[in-house]
């Protein structure tokens, strides 16, 4: 799959000159999940997200401080969640690749609705034999 550039934000940079690539894989029929591949070179930086996201590490090693949260590094086969709204700094020391799924989140009415309806739903299912 061929990247694009999807450079980091200047003032988030820390130190380094990470090059970002990115692609997105799909988006799911209601727009609120994407997945995605990115890349990344040797740089620190700070990131924000705006989504949930799940990442999964295919290549190479990021280690990552989420505030409040103690330093981990996350290598091939590796996976974290970061939720929507929240910071985290991230120092490549070489190279990272990974796979990421990222989830919207739902208004709190909509989301109330959501689960209301799945509950109907479990109460309908037809039963196992």
């Amino acid at each position: 799959m061929l990247l694009d550039e999807d450079p980091i934000k200047r003032d988030w940079i820390i130190s380094g000159t990470p090059v970002a690539r990115s692609a997105q894989w799909s988006v799911s029929k209601d727009g609120t999940t994407t997945t995605h591949v990115w890349d990344c070179t040797k740089g620190r930086f700070r990131w924000y997200f705006h989504a949930d996201e799940i990442v999964h590490i295919i290549e190479g090693s990021v280690t990552v401080q989420a505030d409040g949260i103690a330093k981990r590094t996350l290598g091939v086969g590796d996976a974290a969640l970061f939720r929507a709204g929240s910071w985290s700094e991230w120092e490549v020391e070489e190279y990272v690749r990974k796979h990421a799924i990222l989830s919207s989140p739902l208004h709190p009415t909509v989301s109330f609705g959501v689960r209301a309806a799945r509950r109907v739903a479990r109460v309908f299912r037809p039963k196992a034999k």
